[in-house]
């Protein structure tokens, strides 16, 4: 069982085809780890009343020499804005906490398909539209490298999980970053899938429009493979060579950016390097004022249109999204017209990733803060505002781009993530573009929380 708790997917499916462990000890394990660490983390806002059962099955098909696929037996965490069977789909609000799903929306019915194990929900601020974890029903969700600080958000709930060893992998979404910068804030890999890598369905609404996707979350980067090609249906590899011209983006315009973060940065700049890759320094070719303007407005007009269609929920959301709801109703129609002509000139313009192969930045401005804090107030010795902290991800998700997180290089006791971002239908090569640089497994040891 101690083996089992530094095994990646991939071990984990080795020991189960070599008879070495069981889909029902990797349950065991994950429900005793749960029942030790969550009341510190409080990664959790739900869990399966039907895992042990399900784990049984799975054994008994493994026993048979006939597993249901490619990850049958496989414990997984879903973060709480997705559909999951049997579960609420709680998006931090107390009347969803009450309702259960009677199906699984697209993503999740794909892993539950090669065989998976749903062992709960992640924690996720209400509605997903903040960067920290917190909310009035689950409360606040810590990071298990420093419980005083924040995983991030809003997948905060599935990277504290699968960061402690409280999950194997987990599933998620992005809208802005949500995938991104807490994979960055917990050492992990994530991939935010490119627009229609994965499909989408039988869910909650998205607020943010097509932004919005589901994508993995993992120790590994070869977990992230099995994982993409499951919920994509598509290879997760690409052909030829990875090596590529490569804009290297340490800070946008005037934010500022944590010096141990831009250290990291250039750090991994000459790793790069060194793989054959020409990478140039240099700044974002695009001006993002347009969109930056308008960004707020987007999950105000959302969240405007989702209370008046389920008013229960509206009933039961915080001051705060209330109030935000109330700024939707009151936007005219232009401003927000003018919000979908930015998106897609923006969309328009990256299309060719402006003649490079990948662009990287950092996931985050920021280094975790305090978890009951929704942002960081100063950034590098400058007052920051809500999405000082946020500056690098969003337009990624306005422009539809495929983008890998990845962990640098740990400093002070936390991790620092970078992001590689790719022109469309490119995750095979960003994938093997950081394989270069970090090793296929590269989780030997839990974080002192786990």
């Amino acid at each position: 069982m101690d083996d089992l708790k530094h095994a990646d997917v991939t071990a984990l499916l080795a020991q189960f085809a070599a008879g070495m462990a069981t889909p029902n000890d990797a349950a065991v394990l994950v429900l005793d780890r749960i029942a030790r660490i969550d009341p510190k983390l409080n990664a959790y806002s739900t869990l399966s009343q039907t895992l042990l059962a399900e784990a049984q099955a799975a054994t008994d098909r493994w026993a048979r020499g006939v597993p249901q696929g490619p990850l049958d037996g496989v414990p997984i965490v879903v973060k709480d804005n997705l559909v999951s069977r049997g579960l609420p789909a709680s998006w931090g609000n107390a009347a969803l906490s009450t309702r259960v799903a009677a199906h699984d929306e697209v993503p999740v019915a794909r892993l539950r398909a090669a065989g998976a194990l749903v062992i709960g929900k992640g924690n996720t601020p209400e509605f997903a539209v903040d960067g920290y974890t917190e909310n009035l029903t689950f409360g606040v969700t810590r990071n298990p490298f420093d419980p005083a600080l924040t995983p991030g958000g809003s997948s905060g709930g599935v990277v504290a999980a699968v960061a402690s060893g409280m999950a194997f992998a987990g599933l998620a979404t992005d809208g802005g970053g949500s995938i991104r910068r807490p994979a960055g804030y917990t050492g992990l890999v994530g991939l935010k899938p490119g627009m229609g890598r994965v499909a989408r369905g039988g869910g909650l609404p998205q607020l943010l429009l097509d932004f919005e996707v589901a994508g993995p979350i993992a120790r590994s980067l070869r977990d992230l493979r099995l994982l993409d090609a499951v919920l994509s249906g598509q290879a997760g590899r690409a052909q030829g060579r990875a090596q590529g011209r490569i804009l290297a983006i340490p800070v946008l315009g005037d934010a500022p950016c944590d010096p141990v973060i831009l250290q990291a940065f250039a750090a991994m700049c000459e790793a790069l390097r060194g793989q054959g890759h020409r990478v140039i320094t240099g700044d974002l070719p695009y001006d993002l004022s347009d969109l930056n303007a308008g960004w707020g407005h987007i999950a105000e007009v959302g969240l405007a249109t989702y209370f008046q269609q389920d008013p229960a929920v509206a009933a039961a959301a915080a001051q705060k999204y209330q109030a935000m709801a109330a700024r939707g109703r009151a936007l005219p129609a232009s401003e927000f017209q003018a919000i979908q002509h930015a998106v897609t000139d923006l969309r328009r313009a990256a299309q060719g990733l402006w003649g490079y192969d990948a662009i990287l930045t950092p996931t985050s401005a920021a280094q975790p803060w305090p978890a009951h804090e929704s942002h960081p107030a100063m950034i590098a010795g400058k007052p920051a505002g809500p999405r000082g902290h946020a500056v690098y991800t969003g337009w990624v998700n306005a422009a539809g781009l495929p983008a890998i997180a990845f962990p640098a290089t740990i400093a002070a006791g936390l991790p620092i993530g970078l992001q590689l971002i790719g022109p469309a239908q490119s995750e095979g090569w960003l994938m093997d573009a950081v394989e270069q640089i970090i090793s296929p497994f590269r989780w030997p040891d839990l974080p002192p929380a786990g």
